[in-house]
Formats: structure tokens, sequence, C-alpha cells
């Protein structure tokens, strides 16, 4: 990641999800975050990628570029996403871009483009966090 300053602070910065998942982050800022997921072990029982690991991957691309945004001493935390499926993939690996739609004082908007290794889009989402003060 590019910018992680913002999950210095937390337990698990990623989360226990993400790794299970085998999300990994090849850039990450504020405006944009861009990661990747396999397939494979992240399926439906008809062999093809499950709707919910799409969701999984972009709530954490938009999580993070989120947090990022909030800055140190603050934390994002989902309220709203949606997800539209476009197509489906069964093999490889699949790359979410978290692009910033709004960055505010208590909220940021993102939308996450999900595609296959043809880059053929299999889901757009769109994921809203609130910002908040780290607890004390």
């Amino acid at each position: 990641m590019t910018d992680s300053s913002a999950l210095a602070g937390a337990d698990n910065p990623l989360g226990d999800l993400a790794k299970t998942m085998g999300i990994e982050f090849m850039e990450a800022s504020a405006d944009r975050v861009v990661g990747r997921m396999p397939v494979k072990g992240n399926t439906q029982p008809y062999g093809i990628l499950h709707g919910g690991a799409s969701c999984v991957l972009a709530e954490t691309l938009g999580s993070v570029g989120s947090a990022i945004h909030a800055g140190e001493g603050r934390i994002a935390v989902g309220i709203e996403i949606n997800a539209t499926h476009h197509r489906s993939a069964s093999e490889g690996y699949v790359t979410g871009v978290a692009t910033r739609l709004h960055g505010g004082r208590s909220l940021a908007t993102f939308e996450i483009i999900i595609t296959d290794e043809q880059d053929r889009r299999l889901c757009t989402a769109r994921l809203t966090c609130m910002l908040r003060d780290v607890p004390k």
C-alpha cells in the first residue's frame, strides 16, 4: 500500500476476512485503492465467484480508501453497500478499483469496479462509510 498511516493504529489493519479471502493490495490512497482476489476458494456451489465475495472485496477496498481519507485518529465504518453483478468468473483473479466519489468530514463514498483478467466488468458496487473519531 502506498499510504497506510491511517490504518497503522488498527489492531489488524486489513482484518481477518481480507486475509481469509486472499485479498492483495496493489495501490492505496485516499482517491483510489486497487486490489485483487482469487476466484478459487471464493466460489458458490456452482463453481463461480460468490456475489458475497465480490461485496467483501468492494467493502474492503472502499473502507481502506475511506480510512486513509479520514486520516490519523479517525476510523471508517461501512454504513451502506450496494452491488450489481454483471457476469460471472470461474477462475483466475478478479481486480477491484475503488475510486472516491465523495470525501467529506463525516462520510466518504467510493465506487468499486470489479473486473476479470480479460478486463470484463463483473460487478459495480458503491460503498459509503461513516468517518468517526477513534473511540477512547
